[in-house]
């Protein structure tokens, strides 16, 4: 039983995340590994070729993200996910404090004493995903980054951190292709993020190009939405570009993951360009086979 929550607000957790009393070490350790292997993620394509002792701490930061995400918006009911939120942002403070309960806080612990790591990043996802189950329209562009903030920087933020740097410089080219990738699957996303009743295309720039919400809703594509994606994935593209010195102020090891987000997002807005940025009648993706070109390509350059 988690005391901290109700018998129905217990229940709502998703069956593959509940667990009742204190995890052992290896139990956390193997929690974290099968969750994270699980998920086909980029994120997970890229520790694959990170070195092994790294991997089990690769795949606790993942676990607190991947739990926090779902948390968040898998299931269904705003009141339900933000008390949900409030519970885990409890496990966090229990780790903080020393005596973590649930495994994937059991194994982030030893993750950020080794390497430094502060609650902050932790929080921060938090507050997003609260965030989205709040606000469902961001007026301006500068709010859209402040969301990003939240939701995607710190991700960079922590690999960084796994990758033993913590300073003022990284974390904020780090930020730039955070927030691109973000965008990037905003924008490719379209479509999926209208059925959840959320629109992160500001609402400022949507009436500059006279785009309204019913063209949106209804999935139409005009010329005045073709113009007002490019000018979406025009800015993006610059995002990814100001980030891109990072990749000179990393060791090897850490290249080929920012090297595969980067490319990732870049063929994403490429890809909707591809297709007269109609990414209301069909969602761009990248094949399989396409990821594993881009791959092979930045294996060879290393």
């Amino acid at each position: 039983m988690i005391t901290s929550l109700s018998p129905e607000i217990e229940n709502s957790i998703p069956p593959a995340y509940r667990w009742s009393g204190t995890a052992s070490s290896v139990e956390a350790a193997e929690f974290c590994r099968k969750l994270a292997t699980s998920h086909y993620e980029n994120f997970l394509v890229a520790t694959a070729f990170c070195p092994k002792p790294l991997r089990p701490h690769f795949y606790s930061v993942y676990a607190y993200c991947r739990i926090s995400d779902d948390l968040g918006d898998e299931i269904g009911d705003t009141q339900v996910s933000l008390a949900l939120l409030d519970w885990w942002e409890a496990e966090l403070d229990a780790m903080v404090a020393g005596s973590p309960g649930h495994p994937v806080f059991v194994a982030l612990q030893s993750t950020v004493q080794e390497f430094g790591i502060p609650a902050q990043p932790f929080r921060d996802l938090l507050t997003a995903f609260r965030q989205d189950q709040r606000t469902p329209r961001y007026q301006t562009f500068d709010e859209l980054l402040g969301y990003c903030k939240n939701s995607a920087n710190p991700v960079g933020r922590l690999v960084l951190y796994l990758g033993g740097y913590s300073d003022d410089t990284r974390q904020a080219l780090s930020d730039y292709t955070c927030t691109a990738l973000q965008l990037a699957n905003f924008w490719q996303d379209v479509t999926r993020d209208i059925l959840k009743g959320r629109i992160y295309i500001p609402l400022d720039d949507m009436a500059r190009f006279g785009v309204v919400e019913n063209d949106i809703q209804g999935r139409r594509f005009t010329p005045q939405f073709a113009q007002l994606m490019k000018y979406e994935v025009d800015r993006t593209r610059d995002l990814f570009t100001k980030g891109e010195p990072l990749l000179k102020m990393v060791d090897r090891r850490l290249q080929l993951d920012l090297q595969m987000f980067t490319a990732g997002g870049v063929e994403v807005l490429r890809r909707i360009e591809a297709q007269g940025y109609d990414v209301l009648t069909a969602r761009p993706s990248i094949p399989k086979s396409r990821q594993l070109t881009m791959l092979a390509k930045r294996l060879v350059r290393l």
